[in-house]
């Protein structure tokens, strides 16, 4: 079954002829209307990067101690691999609009491995904090405990963000699966790739997100660079 675009022709009162603009070629709209719900979530996130700059002026000295006990080495690993699917993704665009579908396709390959590479690492790492006891609702964050409250209001903070953006992780390589199928179907072509535009853009607002938690949380603290939870509190 072809999906080939049939564009849409207008006539003015002289006859003459004009092709009218389809979504599929409003870069300006579609660029424009994926903005402004790329500017919600970063208001979303950024009240709660608003939240966590205001206890830890309340509560400094908790906040760097708690950030000491997360494990650096599986964070930094975490931010290099979204750091390198964000260039598979952009350079899977970028052949895409050069007319190589098959390259552009495996560079979403690529990208879904990363994401998949990524939750397996955060996986991981709250399983340890989760057998050391620092998680929500478990151990030393139970509101009877004798856990430092600024330490409880950063793992709160820390686990209710890395989730969320866990949560737009598993969103992105559902939106990648999707758009391997619409490329299949040839929904999705070098001249029409504006939904590939827009998933790519997608992608870099999480991958930039990730680029300002691995700061605030990770190198606050001191330590060494497996963090604190694998020694104990």
């Amino acid at each position: 079954m072809s999906h080939e675009y049939v564009p849409e022709i207008a006539t003015d009162r002289e006859g003459n002829e004009y092709e009218v603009q389809g979504w599929q070629d409003d870069f300006y709209g579609g660029k424009l209307g994926f903005w402004l719900f790329m500017f919600t979530e970063v208001m979303m996130f950024g009240a709660m990067f608003l939240a966590l700059t205001y206890y830890k002026m309340l509560h400094p000295d908790d906040f760097v101690l708690a950030s000491s006990h997360l494990n650096k080495l599986l964070g930094g690993t975490n931010t290099v691999i979204l750091l390198v699917s964000a260039l598979t993704m952009g350079l899977g665009l970028l052949k895409m609009r050069a007319g190589d579908v098959k390259g552009a396709k495996l560079m979403i390959w690529a990208t879904i491995i990363l994401a998949a590479m990524f939750l397996a690492i955060k996986g991981v790492e709250w399983r340890e904090e989760y057998e050391h006891g620092i998680f929500l609702n478990y151990g030393k964050l139970l509101p009877e405990s004798d856990f430092p409250f600024g330490e409880k209001i950063f793992y709160g903070l820390y686990f209710t963000m890395t989730g969320l953006h866990g949560f737009h992780i598993i969103i992105g390589i559902g939106l990648m699966l999707w758009l391997l199928k619409r490329i299949n179907s040839e929904k999705v072509t070098p001249n029409h790739h504006i939904l590939y535009w827009n998933i790519a853009l997608y992608w870099d607002i999480v991958h930039l997100i990730w680029v300002f938690v691995f700061p605030y949380y990770y190198m606050i603290g001191g330590g060494d660079i497996v963090g604190g939870a694998a020694h104990g509190h």
